[in-house]
């Protein structure tokens, strides 16, 4: 296969790990109307699905590089205080359908997940450096774990007033990064492969700050504390099983 056919590939097949995660949109679809508590679960059940996605993020990193895994767990926390504080002083612009606190928590969520999907793009680039069949396997996997990365951005976005369509498309829009990233990562990849572990750091401290800072805390408004951590950790549980059988 020549270099151009295989650029092509890589670029297609990151593209579809990014479509894929406007699938996490669908199951709103039959849901119509949210009450207080429902509101307050699918928050929970957005932070479950956040830290499994954030553990599995450090335990990819810790494998190869711990120090520079723990190295950009803090910088993506530094990242996203600033961002918040940013956003904060400046006032959230309207997102959608959103405005005031549900656009800063939109900008927020979007800002982390599209930080996650320039790892996965490298991630999807340095797997195809090592053979046409691991990077479609690699490919794959992520393809399938954007999906519940996707329902979670949606959990947060449409109970707040976005429709499922536009959900659909922000989530994709947050997956952009992915076959952006892609080609040049496969290129340089001797390069880029050092770098990948301070991604995924990077992605899971931002990540693990919005649950704890502002997932949980509005789950909790109008749900018993005793189904809301029940309902982490089940959604924590269906992640990690899901993650573990793709793989």
């Amino acid at each position: 296969m020549s270099v151009d056919v295989t650029l092509w590939v890589v670029f297609v097949a990151a593209l579809i790990t990014a479509l894929a995660t406007g699938l996490g949109a669908l199951p709103f679809l039959f849901v119509k109307t949210f009450s207080a508590r429902w509101l307050s679960l699918f928050n929970a059940l957005a932070a479950g699905l956040m830290l499994a996605a954030s553990h599995s993020l450090v335990s990819e990193g810790s494998r190869d590089a711990p120090w520079l895994t723990l190295a950009g767990m803090a910088i993506g926390l530094a990242l996203v205080i600033i961002s918040d504080w940013g956003i904060q002083r400046r006032g959230s612009p309207d997102v959608s359908e959103l405005n005031g606190a549900n656009a800063r928590k939109a900008l927020l969520i979007l800002g982390i997940m599209t930080m996650h999907s320039f790892a996965e793009g490298v991630g999807v680039g340095v797997s195809y450096g090592g053979g046409e069949s691991l990077g479609m396997f690699i490919s794959a996997a992520i393809a399938i774990h954007n999906i519940p990365e996707g329902l979670a951005i949606s959990l947060i976005l449409i109970p707040r007033g976005m429709s499922v369509m536009k959900a659909a498309g922000w989530s994709i829009f947050t997956s952009l990064p992915q076959p952006l990233m892609a080609i040049p990562a496969f290129v340089f990849v001797t390069w880029f492969a050092p770098f990948l572990p301070i991604g995924l750091g990077l992605a899971a401290g931002a990540m693990m700050w919005m649950v704890f800072s502002e997932i949980l805390p509005d789950a909790l408004e109008n749900a018993p504390s005793s189904s809301v951590a029940t309902t982490v950790v089940l959604a924590f549980f269906a992640m990690y099983a899901f993650q573990h059988a793709i793989h």
